[in-house]
């Protein structure tokens, strides 16, 4: 499937640059408009990663609509949220809805979501050369996570479900390095920007990863991890804020091409593609989602 979809996605993208309309930047008429003509409207969407084969799908399914997604690959976190809001990007989607709230509420975007999409569960992982599992982490290993706010804060309450450490319970699900009541195992925590958090595996004796970095440095969640994130919401409060989202600035949050972009996304048949191409990496977690 993941070959086909590929021969598909250069196929279609080839045919855009002759028939489409460039939806970035432009408005929700004109977008419409394109769309029932039989010319191909084309939306930008910021990505981080290279997990992208479920966007090969929606574009299968968006076909018969004139719509075409394509992907705008950012290397860090801090990038799409500001190219979205001004107006370089039409949508993005690579956050949850706790990073994105964080954001707004630091940087002042006027962006919002507009669907939500999977779950990448955080997942403690070791260094083989120094570690197999929880209990080999000593005094003095050094642990990465990631440095932002909400991430940083998740990862922290990670290594505390691990039993390494205990956070002040009145700092919630965003704790922060100053916030550790108390070190289980003395160990240093080093913060650094998610998606180095891989590369940096090598020095360490395990880094606090999301599922999404992890697949695009050819980790394994399943394989490995030595710990993996609650991401069951029976038993996990914060779960509602751990799911992914599909972002707009607030302006386009009715923007009917954009809905069936949602639309396409919450389907069995990308849903199927997740679960195939990503091997436990995510979550689908939107509702319907299996």
């Amino acid at each position: 499937m993941k070959k086909n979809a590929k021969k598909w996605i250069v196929a279609a993208l080839a045919t855009v640059a002759t028939v489409s309309l460039t939806a970035c930047g432009g408005s929700t008429d004109t977008q419409e408009a394109t769309a029932d003509s039989g010319e191909t409207t084309v939306v930008k969407v910021g990505v981080v990663g290279e997990y992208n084969a479920q966007w090969d799908t929606i574009n299968e399914l968006l076909a018969d609509d004139g719509i075409q997604v394509e992907l705008v690959k950012f290397t860090d976190y801090a990038a799409p949220n500001r190219a979205l809001n001004d107006g370089e990007i039409d949508l993005n989607a690579f956050q949850h809805k706790a990073f994105l709230a964080n954001d707004i509420e630091q940087k002042g975007y006027d962006i919002v979501d507009i669907g939500d999409t999977i779950i990448a569960p955080l997942g403690i992982y070791n260094n083989k050369d120094k570690i197999s599992s929880i209990e080999d982490i000593k005094d003095g290993d050094v642990i990465a996570i990631p440095s932002d706010l909400t991430n940083g804060g998740r990862a922290l309450k990670l290594l505390e479900a691990a039993g390494l450490i205990e956070c002040d319970p009145a700092k919630g699900v965003v704790p922060t390095k100053a916030d550790i009541t108390k070190y289980n195992k003395q160990i240093e925590i080093m913060e650094a920007e998610s998606a180095t958090l891989a590369n940096l595996l090598p020095d360490c004796a395990a880094a606090v990863i999301n599922g999404g970095n992890a697949y695009t440095a050819g980790l394994n969640p399943v394989t490995d991890t030595i710990f993996v994130e609650d991401v069951n919401p029976e038993t996990n409060a914060a779960v509602s804020d751990l799911v992914n989202v599909i972002a707009a600035r607030t302006e386009d949050k009715d923007n009917e091409v954009y809905k069936k972009i949602v639309e396409a996304y919450q389907t069995p048949e990308v849903q199927k593609t997740i679960e195939d191409e990503y091997q436990g990496a995510f979550v689908c977690a939107w509702e319907g989602a299996e």
